[in-house]
């Protein structure tokens, strides 16, 4: 039987701990820096959570940004950094919708298509940096930055009405067009005009296939070998090049599905307020869990809770802009406090093998002396 190991579990936990406390003091400081109350914002963001519609609105959005952060952290465990998330989820939430408005099929067979097709898309458009990865050595960094803005630009051109897009009578707005009520997800009402995305229910399964395919499969732990040490992994017969591109498409895939939630569950259409920039809460919310699905899914609830709760300060004479700068310096925090509890880690480590050695030492001397 595996040895529990504590340290490691302390280790675990102290991270994210230290990176909320330090994003919570920093974000009291610079609202008491600016003249603001630094306490009544924050306390009026709870008191919002605790309305039942703000509550429904988190859990969506929760989905939605559980799906980003796993798109994520498939990148991350391959020592990938997928920055193009957000461009890949658009993208994939645009064609789709394309798709799904100019077909009309039964019911489940509509849903799937549109949801095949997502997944496509963003495999597709992150193919194209694991590709360049992996057979030219491109920074993946500089690539999918590059691959985001060039999605905008496309995204902007299909959806002109001399394209794929409608424009509706007396509207600016630019849209694909009403899929078809077959092509609806079915959502769970609770009344009251309330409804959960049915999608958000297999955004948090996928948390369940994330966890076996990278812990009990093989082709998880050839991911995490070649994430680990590239070089190591291709000794032991592993295609590091066939990994990079076979990861990067499968987070792709994922980050397709990203916009499913919204689509298939509340807009039915892909629009010009289609929410932009999921792909980078998703990027911090994969650091502040961990990449692990569960710490994953709470830093989900959290990013959404700061989201939706904060949407409500100016109606109390607070800028709602608190919860942007909110997860802004999360995203500091996470990064410093990762850093100094590797640090610590390392010296724990090392301070353990000194004592073992001390100790074994001693043993050895004892018995010598015993002779």
């Amino acid at each position: 039987m595996k040895k529990f190991d504590k340290d490691r579990l302390l280790l675990a936990i102290a991270g994210p701990a230290l990176a909320l406390v330090a994003a919570f003091v920093l974000t009291v400081v610079v609202l008491a820096a600016t003249g603001v109350d630094p306490i009544e914002p924050l306390r009026i963001m709870v008191e919002n959570a605790g309305y039942e519609d703000v509550q429904i609105l988190i859990l969506n959005q929760a989905g939605t940004f559980y799906l980003a952060a796993l798109a994520v952290a498939i990148g991350f465990r391959m020592n990938l950094f997928n920055i193009g998330v957000d461009g890949q989820y658009r993208l994939a939430a645009m064609v789709s919708a394309v798709v799904g408005t100019a077909v009309t099929l039964p019911g489940p067979l509509h849903i799937l298509l549109i949801v095949v097709v997502a997944m496509l898309t963003g495999a597709f458009w992150a193919g194209i940096a694991g590709v360049l990865k992996a057979k030219r050595g491109v920074s993946e960094v500089v690539s999918t930055i590059m691959l985001n803005a060039i999605a905008t630009s496309l995204i902007a051109w299909l959806i002109l009405p001399k394209n794929f897009g409608v424009q509706p009578a007396g509207s600016n707005d630019l849209t694909t067009g009403d899929i078809a009520e077959s092509g609806w997800f079915p959502s769970v009402s609770i009344g009251d005009g309330l409804e959960i995305y049915g999608f958000t229910f297999v955004a948090f399964a996928l948390g369940i296939v994330y966890w076996f395919a990278l812990n009990r499969t093989r082709f998880g732990f050839d991911l995490r070998a070649t994430g680990a040490s590239e070089s190591a992994a291709q000794a032991s017969g592993v295609d590091a090049k066939k990994m990079i591109i076979t990861s990067m498409l499968i987070s792709g895939a994922v980050a397709g599905l990203s916009g499913m939630p919204q689509l298939l569950g509340e807009t039915h259409t892909y629009n010009l307020s289609f929410p932009l920039g999921i792909g980078f809460t998703g990027i911090t919310i994969a650091l502040l869990g961990r990449n692990n699905p569960v710490g994953i899914l709470f830093a989900s609830f959290l990013m959404a809770f700061i989201d939706k709760a904060s949407a409500g300060l100016d109606i109390a004479g607070y800028s709602k802009e608190i919860g942007t700068i909110m997860k802004g310096l999360i995203v500091i925090a996470v990064v410093v406090a990762y850093e100094l509890v590797r640090r610590y880690g390392i010296r724990r480590q090392q301070q353990k093998v000194g004592e073992e050695l001390a100790a074994g030492h001693a043993i050895k001397t004892e018995k010598e002396v015993a002779a």
